[in-house]
């Protein structure tokens, strides 16, 4: 029933990113150096960071693009799954390490440690650790929107207090007595389910999972914002007081949606740390929250596709202005937020569809986010 649900540029996408996480490796790995077809070695775990971009994007959109809530903290949930990805890592090298501990990573040896702290026993196993990916994030979302969904936070003060979180969540992390690696985070990893972490071979499964996982949040998404539920979001979104007044639990609606984002956000973050090799309390800085939110604009709010293409645009200029004109990125992001603010209020995707609309049918496309109506509370 989902496939009937994807629109055109959804089936566009999806064929793009499952093509990209098939024939990239094997343009790296297959083809050789010299070959015009070759991929870089750099080049692979680089795209495979762009793909964990528009996951997290989208997962953004979820929650802003169809439920009008304004995350100003999501990169807090991100920095969570990769730092539970990122214990299981520092628990792999062993004596690999500078100091050759079995048990202890350099950094608790360095900083005297006498015995793994509690909450790092079990992150010698994947599966365990896998768990916490979703758990974390997926916890924290969960106590934070209980507590400020049902006391009615909405709007800008819910933004505030969003950015409030990861900013204290920053400063706890920046601590060396927390247990966690302080200011210098987790790095040096060597394996991941016994693969050398830095072989092409595994850089290639790493980017392909990447790419599967950004498929999967988009359908599971897609599936949500169709459906009966994703209805009630878009009315909660348009008219929160008259949604709760026919009936609905309003609150409810915000925390599952809120907590499953959170969620997606953490296996995004999980599957960034492998592929960059560094997972550090710079992380859940406000302003890489923001930034986030500006992919999601540029791109397309309420459009999930849009979004992830926000995500891949932004970073992909980023990632080119910072190494030809480092002094001018902020101001090509300010400048981008500003112009796609002023002259393309849908995004680039929602401003594409309508002048496409325009053209082959003569009249305005309708909006890529559901129709606000609001199905009986009573069915």
């Amino acid at each position: 029933m989902i496939l009937r649900n994807i629109d055109r540029a959804g089936w566009v996408f999806l064929g793009m990113v499952i093509t990209a996480g098939i024939l990239i490796p094997v343009l790296n790995l297959a083809v050789p150096p010299g070959s015009f077809l070759h991929v870089p070695d750099y080049l692979v775990p680089l795209l495979g960071k762009y793909l964990c971009f528009a996951l997290l994007a989208i997962s953004i959109d979820l929650i802003w693009g169809y439920a009008g809530i304004l995350s100003l903290g999501h990169g807090a949930f991100f920095a969570l799954g990769g730092y539970a990805m990122g214990m299981y890592l520092m628990r792999q090298i062993g004596t690999r390490g500078v100091y050759a501990d079995p048990i202890l990573p350099d950094f608790m040896v360095f900083l005297n440690y006498k015995e793994l702290p509690w909450f790092w026993h079990g992150f010698d196993m994947f599966w365990f650790a896998a768990i916490w990916v979703l758990l974390a994030p997926g916890l924290l979302a969960f106590v934070f929107g209980w507590l400020a969904f049902r006391s009615r936070v909405t709007g800008v003060y819910l933004s505030i207090i969003t950015q409030a979180m990861t900013f204290a969540l920053m400063l706890a992390f920046f601590r060396n007595d927390m247990g966690l690696g302080g200011n210098n985070g987790f790095t040096d990893f060597k394996d991941i389910l016994g693969f050398n972490i830095q072989a092409a071979e595994t850089r290639g499964v790493l980017f392909f999972l990447s790419a599967m996982a950004l498929a999967g949040g988009y359908l599971m998404c897609r599936l949500i914002v169709t459906s009966k539920l994703g209805k009630v979001l878009v009315a909660v979104r348009d008219a929160e007081s008259r949604t709760r007044f026919i009936g609905y639990r309003v609150e409810y609606y915000k925390l599952f949606v809120f907590t499953l984002s959170a969620m997606i956000a953490g296996i995004a973050g999980a599957l960034y740390v492998p592929q960059v090799g560094i997972i550090n309390p710079s992380e859940f800085a406000p302003a890489n929250s923001i930034e986030m939110v500006i992919w999601v604009a540029v791109g397309g709010r309420g459009t999930l596709v849009g979004a992830a293409l926000g995500a891949l645009v932004v970073n992909a200029g980023k990632t080119w202005f910072t190494g030809a004109l480092p002094e001018l990125w902020l101001f090509a992001l300010g400048g981008l937020f500003v112009f796609v603010t002023l002259f393309l209020p849908k995004g680039i995707l929602g401003t594409l569809g309508t002048g496409w609309d325009k053209l082959h049918r003569g009249s305005p496309k309708k909006e890529s986010a559901p129709a606000v109506a609001v199905p009986d509370a009573a069915e």
